[in-house]
């Protein structure tokens, strides 16, 4: 497997950061949505730290991927794809990142805004505040933060959605491109 993207598939890196992004997304979106429903424990104030900390690893990993992308380029589209189509994949993509920048963003800004002690990253690195206290800061980042998720779920349902309509009726290596060479043969045209 090649780590550079090429014209026809992703390459090695983009691939592991494209599943390695998504599982630290359904793992702070599963700590997200049950949290706050802990007591408030020593457990409860470590459970915020680790979502805060993975948070912030998404966002570097956002950032390093959306590097990586502009640097090795992305594949064609698949041929037979119609135009139409792929302007509303390129505009899910952007949308994604969009997203998972806003999200990690939003939920800094809304720690720092809070006036919360300051943190640090996996209890390794102090991690500065973005803002401050500022209780207006705090309530317009929360409803971003919240809002967003809601959004970015609906739309990596979609996303994930036509990867599978590609590959089970579409038969085209859409979604066997983003997986390790062997994986997923891509099914045959009937």
């Amino acid at each position: 497997m090649t780590t550079r993207n090429t014209r026809d598939r992703w390459g090695g890196i983009s691939q592991g950061l494209h599943w390695l992004i998504a599982l630290l997304i359904l793992v702070l979106g599963i700590v997200g949505l049950t949290m706050g429903e802990l007591p408030r424990t020593p457990k409860y104030f470590w459970v915020y730290t680790a979502h805060k900390s993975l948070g912030i690893t998404v966002l570097a990993l956002v950032a390093l991927r959306l590097g990586w992308r502009l640097y090795a380029g992305a594949p064609e589209p698949v041929p037979g794809t119609p135009t139409w189509q792929e302007r509303i994949a390129s505009a899910t993509h952007w949308l994604l990142y969009a997203l998972m920048f806003a999200l990690p963003l939003s939920g800094w800004i809304y720690d720092s805004a809070s006036g919360l002690r300051p943190f640090r990253w996996f209890g390794l690195i102090d991690v500065p505040k973005l803002v401050a206290p500022n209780p207006g800061a705090r309530d317009i980042s929360h409803a971003i933060h919240e809002w967003g998720f809601w959004l970015l779920i609906a739309v990596v349902v979609a996303h994930a959605g036509a990867a599978l309509y590609h590959h089970l009726f579409q038969r085209d290596a859409t979604l066997a491109r983003m997986l390790p060479q062997g994986w997923l043969a891509s099914p045959q045209k009937d």
